[in-house]
């Protein structure tokens, strides 16, 4: 049988209630008092009951972490990095799967019911307005991978979509390629109508260039390679900007499977930089977007709202980078 706090206290020659008050954040102990506690807990082999102790303190050091694509892999790698990180803080994450859940007001009701002490929403595809209710049921929240705006509503850690549109454009431009497409995710979701609108502004100054654009119903393998194997029926343009990883790679899996090539025949380039981008039966070339950073920053917004800040919510953009694979014809040589 696990050892009880009564008998910590016993041994220890202490009330229970100062056993209680060594092991709570925060609480008032004397050195000595804490020393003596310790001492008789190590002994006896006393661990804390979590979740007692949410009763006493009225924390339960719960943080929802809501997303609604587990369908996309690269949340496999977000999950695990938001897990550990909370965990590495003392907080416990709470996954929810909002994948088939369209009513954020059920999502707050749900949340609640478990009394979390804060939300993090790691989406770049739920509306705004998903993190906002939290926000107006009074739960500490974060839009992780939300939309860059000024003053938003809400704490956003994420990435500035419309500069990775423009990027993903230059980096077509620069390798000479003149009828361009752009393959985004649903045309609903926030990330998708930035890139595309960083990707139209970057190219519509090169009248020389055709652009074209079209959406997949959703951020997964098999709507990307859907999309892809449509536009080879039409006529494919000579190099896509997917707008995401895993789209890149069910487009890639459509090229292949028509008896084409990347980058010979068509061009892809992605955004995310998945582990399985780099794999090197796919080697994709793509825009690494700073996951781990995010996540950090995100556990640390939460970390100083459980601590009572009121600090005005801000944006907090980090930037992208290229990551040269084979999926794109090379740079000129004479090319920078």
């Amino acid at each position: 049988m696990a050892a009880t706090l009564k008998e910590v206290a016993a041994r220890a020659g202490v009330s229970r209630s100062a056993v209680s008050r060594t092991f709570t954040d925060g609480a008032s102990v004397s050195d000595k008092m804490r020393r003596k506690v310790e001492h008789a807990a190590r002994e006896l082999g006393y661990r804390p009951n979590a979740l007692a102790s949410s009763l006493t303190t009225g924390r339960t050091k719960l943080i929802g972490l809501v997303s609604n694509n587990f369908r996309n892999p690269i949340f496999l790698e977000v999950f695990d990095l938001f897990t550990r990180a909370l965990q590495d803080c003392g907080l416990r994450p709470l996954l929810v799967n909002l994948s088939d859940e369209t009513d954020p007001e059920a999502s707050v009701r749900m949340l609640q019911q478990y009394s979390v002490d804060g939300v993090v929403v790691a989406s770049s595809t739920l509306p705004p307005a998903f993190a906002e209710v939290f926000r107006d049921a009074g739960v500490p929240v974060v839009h992780a991978f939300g939309r860059a705006v000024p003053a938003p509503p809400v704490h956003v850690v994420g990435i500035n979509n419309v500069a990775c549109g423009r990027m993903a454009a230059r980096t077509l431009l620069a390798r000479g390629y003149t009828r361009i497409g752009f393959l985004g995710g649903p045309d609903t979701a926030t990330s998708t109508q930035d890139r595309l609108a960083g990707f139209r502004a970057q190219l519509e100054r090169h009248v020389a260039v055709h652009v074209t654009h079209s959406f997949a119903r959703a951020y997964s393998f098999d709507a990307g390679r859907d999309e892809m194997l449509r536009l080879l029926d039409q006529g494919p343009a000579e190099a896509y900007f997917c707008g995401d990883d895993v789209l890149s790679i069910g487009a890639l899996s459509a090229i292949q499977s028509r008896g084409l090539s990347a980058p010979e025949d068509v061009g892809i380039i992605g955004l995310n930089d998945m582990e399985m981008a780099g794999w090197q039966n796919i080697d994709l070339t793509t825009i690494r977007q700073p996951i781990a950073q995010i996540v950090d920053a995100s556990v640390a917004v939460m970390e100083a709202m459980l601590a009572g800040s009121d600090a005005v919510p801000e944006v907090r953009v980090f930037d992208c980078e290229i990551v040269e694979r084979g999926t794109l014809r090379s740079l000129p040589e004479n090319g920078a």
